[in-house]
């Protein structure tokens, strides 16, 4: 394996969901400080959107993290391949709503709504963020859209958090987008923010930023467009193509055939 190549601990770059491996970026502690105005104010529905690969998936599963250690009940679900019924039981689920098997759609509601008034009589923010919204079906964002409608008097404590890839909002339909009382976009990384993240990755393992030549670096930028995920990926083949060679480090023309390799070149 490479890191005993570059003597290093283990793999610097780790899975892609993974919190521990969060770098927060200026942009996404932009993001995280709009999530949390959004539930300290008690607005009913946000929107999180960014391009593929930007970090939405993790911005989410990292406030999650937070909400649920301040004690807030907290639902995450990704919206992806599920039925209506499927994503009710996700929630009920993850906010420990007892449910017998086979329960009907509407008892599933009935006992949603009981404990979602229950956090509001025990004046707890509740939280619900739903993944990959831009590849829901109608019915779910229908549910969805049932859900943000909920017990809007004054005093309720719900929170809706709906991402979405950027070009793929409009696919969310009218009734929640008008419903959504801010827009959270998710910029790609600065230059700067991916020298960063390798450096930091590295050093976590042992290793320095000096693995990397300069242009190594910001080739890395300019063929990920700054892209979270894709920074990662070209980091991590590169590390292990350039120890396959033996080099003493990573040069621009080993990201590049590693850009060949996950068939990202821009």
């Amino acid at each position: 394996m490479y890191p005993s190549h570059w003597g290093l601990s283990h793999s610097p770059f780790g899975p892609q969901l993974d919190p521990r491996h969060f770098f927060e970026s200026a942009g996404h502690e932009e993001a995280l400080a709009r999530l949390h105005f959004l539930v300290e104010e008690h607005r009913r529905l946000g929107l999180l959107v960014g391009p593929s690969g930007c970090g939405k998936s993790l911005l989410l599963e990292i406030f999650a993290e937070r909400m649920r250690a301040w004690g807030r009940p907290v639902a995450k679900v990704s919206l992806m391949a599920v039925e209506p019924v499927d994503l009710l039981v996700a929630i009920a689920d993850e906010l420990h709503v007892p449910l017998s098997p086979d329960s009907p759609s509407w008892r599933i509601w009935q006992q949603l709504d009981r404990r979602l008034r229950q956090f509001r009589y025990d004046q707890l923010e509740t939280v619900l963020l739903l993944d990959d919204a831009d590849q829901a079906t109608p019915e779910v964002l229908t549910q969805v859209a049932r859900l943000a409608k909920h017990d809007l008097a004054p005093e309720s404590r719900l929170t809706l958090v709906v991402s979405s890839q950027t070009n793929g909002a409009g696919r969310l339909g009218e009734s929640l987008l008008d419903l959504a009382e801010l827009r959270i976009d998710v910029p790609p990384w600065q230059p700067s923010d991916t020298a960063a993240y390798v450096q930091r990755s590295l050093e976590r393992v042992g290793g320095s930023l000096w693995l990397f030549a300069q242009e190594a670096i910001e080739r890395m930028h300019d063929l990920s467009e700054g892209s979270p995920r894709r920074v990662r990926q070209l980091a991590d083949l590169a590390l292990l193509a350039a120890a396959g060679s033996s080099l003493e480090h990573v040069d621009a023309d080993t990201v590049e055939a590693a850009s060949d390799q996950l068939a990202v070149r821009s």
